[in-house]
């Protein structure tokens, strides 16, 4: 059984920046895709960035602005977040699954396992 448990979340003005991680046990980490989503109130969740191995792949709303990476020797993933916005105010989670399709990275339904989700609230 897969977990993943995330930190970092909190509160930053208009510009600001903020660094989520999420810490992964119980597979072998190497060969999960991993992703980032995010769930405003009222909206649909949606993909923000994955990366599998040494490829990444990123929502059109975030290019440029954030950038995900990992550490196979922690098991853990980072989400970080510069130029932040306030549409950018969401929960927050980390995914992990092992089998997605083509072109289907950024999509929620491809994964297997969630975090609890952590906050990101940015103000104006």
């Amino acid at each position: 059984q897969v977990q993943l448990v995330e930190s970092g979340g909190g509160s930053v003005q208009a510009g600001g920046s903020l660094r989520l991680s999420c810490a992964a046990s119980g597979y072998t980490y190497s060969s999960m895709y991993m992703g980032w989503f995010r769930q405003a109130p009222g909206k649909e969740r949606e993909g923000v960035a994955a990366i599998y191995r040494s490829s990444t792949y990123y929502a059109d709303s975030v290019k440029g602005r954030f950038t995900i990476s990992q550490d196979n020797a922690k098991n853990t993933v980072y989400l970080q977040m510069n130029s932040l916005k306030p549409e950018d105010t969401a929960m927050y989670y980390c995914a992990a699954g092992f089998h997605i399709r083509p072109g289907w990275l950024l999509q929620p339904e491809e994964y297997n396992y969630w975090g609890q989700g952590a906050q990101v609230t940015v103000s104006s």
